[in-house]
């Protein structure tokens, strides 16, 4: 059976990383070990703050994959000695991915009070203007300026004998 893909449109060329990102996404919602939350601080900046009661420091890494963040933890094994009448406290290994979009860096991790912190940055987005030459069968190529308020036509001006 063939998947619909929201993306085979011939007016979205070169958006097929955008389908796989979706795709990551969607594997990732599926685990809910241990939760989180993302809140913005600042203008640019975001924060995932996992909650990881109970794993140390030396317990937990934080790394990126291509364009994904992933968080791991994996505690030391338990004594054996200990008998547990209830165990309400999860004990296991995880690991959450979020996938970033191009550009975000990671800034910082830090772990307080059982919470683990990962500040990301987002860069200001900068609007990029550039003129294409248009080519013709013509001499003489034409370019469109539209840098400025009005778009202006202007061709390259002949020297004298050519």
């Amino acid at each position: 059976m063939s998947r619909l893909s929201l993306f085979n449109s011939p007016l979205l060329l070169g958006f097929d990383h955008f389908e796989r990102a979706l795709d990551r996404v969607a594997k990732s919602q599926a685990e809910g070990y241990p939760p989180y939350n993302i809140e913005q601080i600042g203008e640019n900046g975001l924060r995932i703050t996992l909650a990881v009661a109970g794993f140390a420091m030396e317990d937990l890494s934080v790394g990126l994959e291509d364009s994904q963040l992933i968080i791991r933890g994996r505690q030391a094994e338990d004594d054996c000695s200990r008998i547990f009448l209830h165990r309400g406290i999860a004990a296991r290994q995880f690991q959450r991915s979020f996938v970033l979009a191009e550009g975000i860096e990671v800034k910082a991790a830090s772990l307080d009070n059982g919470l683990l912190h990962v500040d990301l940055e987002r860069p200001r987005a900068e609007t990029k203007v550039r003129s294409i030459p248009i080519q013709g069968a013509g001499p003489a190529p034409r370019t469109i300026d539209l840098s400025g308020d009005e778009a202006t036509e202007s061709k390259p001006r002949r020297h004298p004998g050519r």
